[in-house]
């Protein structure tokens, strides 16, 4: 008997998901993204997994600990549900090559660029890559969404000018979540 595939939407946390004010780790620092909630709502209309892929090299540099940012995390997935768009998981990656304080200085393939979290998701929820869709901030989150195979990845820039995003390796540069949401439907037809 062989497992149905499961797409998903792959989101990066810091740049995405809340403002990136470097290393947040608190409820107090965490503002939610404007369009997010209604991007995941979306997702969840049609049918798609939910992940968040994160480097949180703030744990490894020893600015916060897993602790904490488990209990942020179990608060932000609790206002993710009750906005009707729940988070099926979070991957997180604590490990720096550089700049990790003693376990934590690793070269993890779970760091992006590397596409450990992304292949970790597709091993536990049997998700179907070709027709997933990722949606990051940086170069690094598009690298591992290519590295792992993923079939649609945004690189989101809240003020977009194309053209310095030319060389980009994204599918496509969108300067709104709600750009995101055309793609989601049209990874079903693909």
């Amino acid at each position: 008997m062989s497992l149905s595939l499961q797409r998903a939407l792959f989101l990066d946390r810091d740049g995405v998901i809340n403002i990136d004010h470097a290393y947040v780790c608190t409820q107090e620092e965490f503002q939610f993204i404007d369009g997010i909630f209604d991007l995941c709502r979306r997702a969840k209309e049609l049918d798609y997994l939910i992940f968040v892929i994160t480097n949180q090299a703030g744990i490894g540099r020893g600015y916060y600990t897993e602790f904490e940012f488990l209990n942020l995390t179990d608060w932000m997935c609790g206002v993710f549900k009750s906005e009707g768009a729940s988070i099926d998981k979070v991957y997180f990656c604590p490990f720096h090559p550089e700049h990790g304080v003693g376990r934590y200085k690793i070269d993890s393939p779970f760091r992006k660029p590397g596409p450990g979290m992304i292949l970790q998701a597709v091993a536990e929820f049997h998700v179907d890559l070709k027709h997933s869709v990722l949606v990051g901030d940086k170069e690094s989150d598009i690298g591992a969404g290519l590295a792992a195979g993923v079939g649609c990845n945004l690189l989101y820039r809240p003020v977009v000018n194309a053209s310095v995003f030319s060389d980009s390796a994204a599918t496509a540069v969108i300067g709104t979540l709600a750009e995101a949401s055309p793609f989601l439907v049209s990874q079903l037809t693909q």
